[in-house]
């Protein structure tokens, strides 16, 4: 513990992980240390089953019913994958992909008027859905083939909105899209969690669903992807990534003081962390509420999908923000066979946040067994730089990962002094196992 480290970094969640990943293989020496025994912090996957009971002070312990303890992989935060979204492309550029397996997400669905829908994944199916009526799904294909061909490069591919001043709630007018197709393309193609989008600049709304549609022509069932045995494989992957650049690893190392010196943090020359090591450096930013819930069976309405995600838009259920659930399955090594885990989501707004959830709860009838998660969302206080104290964010109520790796690229840029580029994840030839010979 002697030695000068360029970079310390405590807490093995995934926003910390990937960042000493890239770190290490730009020739930093990074010691990486977390008070849990296991890698993952907030983001990791609880496994055996008991252990997930003892978390949530169910002291009678999982039923036989539930199977053998050790087949279980409880997501404690439930996300997905844009297939091509950011997450992905740091996976494939540092190889992290050798030490996962992923699936596609079998469907994605959004609710309206009480009854969920597949949000469509094909111009067929957008044509056959119920979700609209005739003369609206030319009105949308119309808009589709617009977004299609944006190019914020080519002001010929504009049709008179202008991407930095036209508002999304303009562009919709424009396309005479009504409130429904709003709501679906804001909340289940955008994914946005509110509505304060609409009276932004079109932009960002033009590529978030550029993003989705190109995440979704790359497996055709949906724009997702999960890993095999959960999400904690992810944190794992890139720690593995460290290691092989010389990364120091120690785990159950609980972390006494922070020592600072002329402002600045001393041992090191940069400290990387996750809130829970520096709570007088972070403040509350709102409250997220998590169920996780087992089921015995596929979620009704779904097609007997074994994973699939469900967006219940604000405007349906009279709330300010959605409420996501996240379903998947023993199909995913993440549960006994024939079971299943969704994980309902939302950000609190009241004083009672598990009737919040109530509305994706009755989507998942009968539930077996229920662990509510009331999180305090944190963010840092200020950008690090003048300490070198750098903190990533909780993770929000989304269900990808997109915001994730915004606060990635965002901590790489105030500790680098120059922005992301992921051509900075690549492998470098000369790491310490000679893995590149492979």
């Amino acid at each position: 513990m002697d030695e000068e480290y360029d970079v310390i970094v405590l807490g093995t969640g995934l926003t910390e992980c990937i960042l000493s990943g890239i770190m290490s293989v730009n020739g930093k020496k990074v010691l990486h240390m977390d008070r849990n025994p296991y890698y993952g912090g907030e983001s990791s996957s609880i496994t055996p089953l008991e252990e997930l009971y003892k978390r949530f002070q169910l002291l009678e312990g999982p039923p036989e019913s539930m199977g053998r303890g050790r087949d279980w992989n409880v997501d404690l935060i439930p996300k997905f994958l844009m297939a091509n979204g950011q997450l992905v492309k740091m996976l494939l550029y540092t190889e992290v992909t050798r030490y996962l397996d992923f699936k596609v997400v079998e469907g994605s669905f959004v609710y309206k008027g009480g009854k969920i829908y597949k949000v469509p994944s094909t111009e067929t199916e957008a044509l056959a859905s119920n979700l609209m009526g005739m003369f609206e799904k030319r009105r949308f294909r119309k808009f589709l083939v617009f977004v299609a061909n944006f190019d914020e490069n080519d002001p010929k591919t504009f049709e008179g909105v202008d991407p930095q001043t036209t508002s999304m709630r303009d562009v919709y007018r424009k396309f005479d899209l009504g409130q429904d197709v709003i709501d679906f393309t804001g909340h289940a193609l955008a994914l946005y969690r509110t509505d304060d989008y609409l009276d932004q600049p079109c932009l960002e709304t033009v590529n978030r669903i550029k993003l989705y549609s190109e995440s979704l022509a790359r497996y055709g069932k949906s724009p997702y992807l999960y890993p095999l045995y959960g999400l904690g494989e992810l944190p794992q992957g890139f720690a593995r990534l460290s290691a092989i650049y010389g990364g120091t690893y120690m785990l159950n190392k609980p972390v006494d003081d922070i020592i600072m010196e002329n402002g600045k943090v001393a041992r090191c020359k940069q400290l990387i962390c996750d809130p829970s090591y520096i709570p007088d450096r972070v403040r509350k930013a709102g409250q997220v509420i998590r169920i996780i819930c087992i089921l015995s069976h596929p979620i009704k309405n779904t097609n007997d999908a074994n994973s699939c995600q469900i967006i219940i838009p604000q405007n349906q259920v009279n709330r300010k923000s959605d409420i996501y659930v996240c379903m998947i399955s023993y199909a995913h090594n993440v549960a006994a066979q024939g079971k299943y885990i969704a994980i309902a989501s939302t950000t609190v707004e009241t004083t009672d946040p598990e009737k919040e959830v109530e509305p994706a709860l009755e989507l998942l009838e009968p539930i077996d067994q229920k662990f509510v998660a009331i999180s305090d969302l944190y963010e840092p206080i200020d950008d690090g730089c003048e300490s070198q104290v750098f903190c990533s964010c909780s993770y929000d109520a989304t269900t990808h990962f997109e915001t994730t790796c915004n606060d990635i690229k965002d901590i790489y840029k105030r500790m680098a002094g120059t922005a992301f580029d992921f051509e900075n994840m690549k492998r470098k030839q000369n790491d310490v196992f000679g893995e590149a010979e492979q």
